[in-house]
């Protein structure tokens, strides 16, 4: 058996350490950006902290496909990065809520080519009957960083300053990139960067044949934008000094169900697992919103990180069967153009939902738990295609 020494090699655990790093560096933020913004005499945009910085990401998925298929994996990730790291240095320079919404939609474009990068490279390396576990443990990565970072910022602004959180997240995103020095590119024949390759004709925004994992991806992704921007508030009303525990939890819970879940999708097929996962969610969704005590609120984020564990991974895996090799870019930045609108039109929704009344917490997940209801009742109906490669 040859296979997996071919696919988990120290390549693929760079590329594992560096979504990590690059996740946490501007997630571990998050849990401080509500009350800063509140300084600054903004309290009332809560939902834009979300909403902005996942728009432009969202507008930069199509120009990142395509140059991820044109110039190459890697200088689509390096010019994330530089971009997140110049963001961390920039935040302590800001002194108005105006400053602080612009520099919020420029550090989007970090995640708006980064993750398009990492995940076309990861798809190149991994064979067909791997693809769900090797995917599960990638997406895993990533997503401990998204969570680990807010766990991880909410501990070290309790004993550093502001300021030296953000030159932390600054510091973290170079060391995500740093990892990877003597990566090879692995698109064949990459071309030379040219302004030409920024214009974006109408058939390259979206690619077709991963609608299906797009439709589910932004219903459930909707939870997350909800989760990132009124979590904080909900765990200070129940008394949770970290407001990053959650995170926590959610991460704890989601760590052995990532690996086993591409496994099963492999195994059983992702649409199988993708009626598991949807209504998983669904259920921790109205877990948080029935939460009056730490101990249902958490046990809802337990809820939560299985749904998603599941969810991540066979989606990713979902997309890859579903799109051509030659858009593979193009395929990955489609569902990540999903992603961002879920998570930014769920931090908007949350934010409005919300409106800083504490009452209203439940409504905001009771919102969420409708949306995952959608997904689950599209994958059980649904009449889907078959992978593009057998």
């Amino acid at each position: 058996m040859s296979v997996a020494p071919n696919v988990y090699n120290r390549q693929f655990w760079m590329l594992c350490l560096s979504s990590f790093l690059f996740s946490a560096s501007f997630n571990m933020i998050i849990p401080e950006l509500p009350n800063y913004l509140t300084s600054l005499g903004g309290g009332e945009y809560k939902g834009f902290i979300i909403g902005l910085f996942t728009l432009t990401a969202g507008l930069s998925r199509p120009f990142s496909g395509k140059l991820a298929d044109t110039i190459g994996r890697l200088p689509v990730m390096y010019f994330g990065v530089a971009v997140c790291v110049l963001c961390g240095f920039l935040y302590p320079l800001v002194a108005t809520v105006a400053a602080f919404m612009l520099l919020r939609l420029i550090h989007g474009f970090s995640t708006g080519f980064t993750p398009t990068g990492e995940s076309a490279y990861v798809a190149d390396t991994v064979p067909l009957e791997k693809r769900g576990a090797a995917l599960g443990m990638f997406g895993l990565a990533g997503s401990l960083g998204l969570a680990a970072g807010p766990a991880i910022g909410g501990e070290f602004s309790r004993y550093f300053s502001l300021n030296a959180l953000f030159y932390c997240s600054s510091g973290m995103a170079l060391l995500s990139i740093l990892v990877l020095s003597g990566l090879k590119e692995t698109l064949p024949n990459p071309q030379k960067f040219s302004m030409g390759l920024l214009r974006i004709k109408k058939h390259e925004i979206l690619e077709p044949k991963v609608m299906p994992p797009f439709i589910v991806m932004f219903l459930t992704l909707f939870c997350y934008g909800a989760v990132l921007t009124v979590v904080p508030d909900f765990s200070s009303s129940l008394g949770i000094a970290n407001k990053g525990l959650f995170f926590t939890f959610y991460t704890l819970s989601s760590i052995g169900i990532r690996f086993m879940a591409g496994r099963a999708s492999d195994k059983y097929g992702r649409v199988t697992l993708l009626r598991i996962s949807t209504l998983v969610m669904a259920l921790s969704m109205l877990t948080i919103s029935l939460a009056t005590d730490k101990t249902w609120f958490l046990a809802g984020a337990v809820v939560y990180g299985i749904g998603t564990g599941m969810n991540s991974p066979t989606l990713y895996a979902w997309a890859i069967d579903l799109s051509d090799p030659a858009h593979r870019g193009r395929a990955m930045a489609t569902i990540y153009i999903a992603l961002e609108a879920g998570i930014g039109i769920g931090a908007l929704a949350a934010g409005w939902i919300f409106g800083n009344h504490l009452d209203r917490l439940p409504l905001v997940f009771q919102v969420a738990a409708g949306l995952c209801s959608v997904a689950f009742l599209y994958v059980m109906l649904g009449k889907f295609p078959k992978r593009a490669e057998a």
